[in-house]
């Protein structure tokens, strides 16, 4: 038996990387499915008053510039000294929502919204149809 040292013998690693890339996906599927369960008591909380829902109010500007507030009618030219002493009525936490006509000009919803964020209110949306 004559053995030849300079042959250089060939490793199939093909099966191992196969056997190994089988075992990575089964742990690839059931790694996320695992939970670590720890039993932990938690203390006992105080009961909370339910929340009290914060009021809104709508403000809505015809196409002749007449500015209606649940029912009431102002003019625009004297709607500032109108929503300052209207807006002692109600928390400055409320919502406001300006509904203005899209005929109106740009300069008029403006307006509107600079009296209502200078009487104090923080939450002024522009309504729109969409």
């Amino acid at each position: 038996m004559n053995f030849d040292w300079d042959e250089a013998p060939d490793l199939n690693i093909t099966p191992l990387v196969d056997i190994m890339l089988v075992l990575m996906a089964i742990l690839m599927v059931t790694a996320p499915v695992m939970e670590y369960q720890e039993n932990i008591k938690l203390p006992q909380g105080s009961k909370s008053k339910s929340m009290q829902k914060i009021p809104d109010l709508t403000v809505s500007m015809d196409a002749s510039k007449r500015i209606h507030i649940k029912g009431e009618s102002f003019s625009i030219k004297t709607f500032a000294d109108d929503f300052n002493l209207l807006s002692t009525k109600f928390p400055k936490e409320t919502v406001v929502y300006i509904k203005a006509d899209k005929s109106l000009q740009y300069d008029s919803v403006m307006f509107l919204l600079k009296v209502i964020k200078e009487s104090g209110f923080s939450k002024v949306s522009l309504v729109t149809n969409g």
